[in-house]
């Protein structure tokens, strides 16, 4: 009977001091969950109802957002259950399917800002043709894919740890992520090599794909101005002062259209990067991380990185903060009278 609870069941043995402070890790994370649902939800809601935010970028932000909901979702109500149990278990094929979501939802975070930076591009370097070419259709195509891909590689990935003998029942984590990759008797060569796939295919190659797309950007909003006072050096002297004027303008607003939208996806990129590139190595590396500073960062990730992409893109993306501000000020009507 025992033997069949421990090859069924997983121990979570990430927590530190829980019977200490069981209730306030409760209410600290249920509190933290309320807001990501809630910052996360409103700007998804304004993007739906607002037509003048039915363009490709703010598509992508909702779908990026709507990421972070759902990424908290699978984390947080079996974290809230958790804390307030005195045992910290969860089923083996529940174990698979938490870390199938993680994992699929983080590999598409990846491919909608790779999309992102993408009609960044085309709406920086080529403002004619942008409404031609990031049709309804194409922006449809790339929300499916980004979704759908890294779906597909991670399934088969647990597929492969479904059939591996288990001989380690505890986890250092407090949900199932890459260190289930630890409770197998024996290595799988053919997981390891799947596992380095999916890494270059979900997050590095996305990643150099960003990286290539906003360096081409800066290149752009640079040449433009230089381009531009070339021109007006080989004509005549009364056409010099207008298009030295004119070029001045120019390369200003590209440096400022790069600027507004640029920043903030490289921010939410910088961020998540990071994060990913921590659970690569302390867990799929399995080093030596003290037990405390495990939990802080872990629960650092699914805090930090969900509340902190709806806080960047409504104070920085302009027309978002616009309808936010509308939204604040009605609000303070209301109360007033």
């Amino acid at each position: 009977m025992d033997d069949n609870l421990n090859a069924t069941y997983i121990t979570l043995a990430g927590f530190v001091e829980l019977h200490k402070y069981r209730y306030l890790y409760f209410l600290v994370m249920f509190t933290v969950y309320i807001l990501i649902i809630c910052c996360n939800s409103v700007i998804i809601c304004l993007i739906v109802i607002h037509r003048n935010l039915h363009e490709p970028m703010y598509i992508f932000i909702a779908a990026l957002l709507l990421n972070s909901v759902l990424y908290s979702t699978n984390i947080y109500p079996k974290l809230s259950v958790d804390f307030l149990s005195e045992k910290q278990i969860i089923t083996y094929p529940l174990c698979l399917f938490q870390a199938f979501i993680y994992y699929s939802l983080a590999g598409s975070e990846f491919l909608l800002l790779a999309a992102m930076s993408y009609d960044r591009y085309v709406s920086i370097s080529k403002p004619l043709q942008h409404p031609t070419i990031m049709r309804k259709t194409t922006v449809i195509i790339l929300l499916v894919l980004a979704w759908t891909v890294p779906a597909c590689e991670v399934a088969a990935c647990i597929v492969l740890y479904t059939d591996i003998k288990l001989c380690n029942f505890t986890l250092k984590g407090i949900f199932c992520n890459n260190s289930i990759y630890s409770l197998q008797c024996v290595r799988s060569v053919v997981v390891s090599v799947f596992g380095v796939f999916m890494l270059l295919n979900m997050a590095l190659f996305p990643l150099l794909f960003i990286l290539f797309t906003y360096t081409r950007i800066l290149i752009i909003s640079y040449r433009s101005s230089k381009t531009v006072r070339r021109k007006a050096a080989q004509t005549c002297l009364p056409h010099l002062l207008v298009l030295i004027n004119l070029s001045c303008l120019s390369s200003k607003t590209v440096r400022r259209k790069a600027a507004q939208t640029c920043l903030p996806h490289l921010l939410v990129l910088i961020n998540f990067s990071c994060f990913i590139t921590y659970d690569t190595i302390t867990v799929r590396l399995e080093s030596d991380f003290p037990k405390v500073a495990r939990f802080i960062m872990t629960l650092l990730i699914i805090t930090y990185h969900p509340l902190f992409n709806p806080i960047i893109y409504g104070l920085k993306m302009k027309e978002i903060s616009k309808h936010l501000t509308r939204i604040l000020n009605h609000i303070k009507f209301k109360k007033l009278y």
